[in-house]
């Protein structure tokens, strides 16, 4: 039996929308706002909300769409012609804003370079021009903090970095507890909007060829006591997921008390 997100929605939606603007707005970060006269029924939940995006493989290309019934569309999307399946991948929103009967909603993609050239959704990303056709799939929120939580402790790379920021723009105003961002560059650093109580802490990686997550693990390691009844939210590349949960497991936080998953796998 599958084991749902509590928060997921059980009729996820799925919304189709266009590219509008595309711009880098640090070293490692392209923002690609979309909008569309149906997202202004997105019901945006703010934290981490995130969903699962799809765009045709071919520049121009018409997008086919899988059928969504209830949480199923796997199969659906499997059934599609593989020339003409479109790409799918998961992201945050980063930000979402209603503009009289329509809307728009920002996603932050993480450019990554293979052989000195962008591909994927970074490639797409990059090159996609105002009109190009989008999908977005519903998918709710992962962050769900027990109602007795005392303290945050938020751990994140840089594909984990909207999720981190979503959540500590809209934790409660007198939230306490720590983040650890680790970001490739000093220019992918940037102000983020979080309560007064909690420690924002970036790291940099110093060398292309780091394990990513390294140089976070680290400073978890080094983060002050964690309390009984803190909540914890570990993103990101797998092996900083799953580590970052054994550390804070091992000083004395329970496991269902972790929220931790792996975004990619290097």
């Amino acid at each position: 039996m599958a084991i749902y997100p509590p928060l997921m929605p059980t009729h996820p939606r799925m919304f189709t929308a266009a590219v509008v603007r595309t711009e880098r707005i640090s070293p490692t970060f392209q923002r690609v706002t979309i909008a569309s006269g149906g997202l202004a029924d997105f019901e945006w939940r703010g934290m981490d909300h995130w969903f699962r995006l799809f765009f045709p493989l071919q520049p121009g290309g018409a997008l086919l769409l899988p059928e969504v019934s209830g949480r199923q569309w796997w199969k659906s999307y499997l059934r599609i012609p593989e020339s003409e399946r479109p790409h799918c991948s998961n992201y945050t929103v980063a930000a979402f804003r209603r503009t009289g009967d329509a809307a728009e909603l920002d996603i932050d993609v993480v450019l990554h370079w293979h052989e000195g050239a962008l591909s994927g959704v970074a490639a797409w990303a990059v090159d996609a021009s105002p009109g190009s056709p989008v999908g977005l799939l519903d998918q709710g929120v992962l962050f769900d903090p027990p109602s007795d939580t005392e303290q945050y402790v938020l751990v994140a790379d840089e594909s984990g970095l909207p999720a981190v920021r979503g959540i500590l723009r809209d934790l409660p105003s007198d939230a306490v507890g720590t983040a650890i961002i680790e970001v490739p560059a000093p220019g992918d650093v940037h102000p983020v909007h979080a309560p007064e109580g909690v420690q924002v802490h970036w790291v940099t990686r110093h060398d292309p060829g780091e394990q990513v997550g390294h140089r976070a693990l680290q400073a978890l390691q080094g983060c002050p006591t964690v309390r009984a009844k803190a909540y914890a939210f570990v993103v990101g590349e797998s092996s900083l997921a799953t580590q970052g949960r054994r550390t804070l497991h091992r000083a004395g936080l329970a496991k269902n008390r972790i929220t931790f998953s792996g975004f990619w796998k290097a």
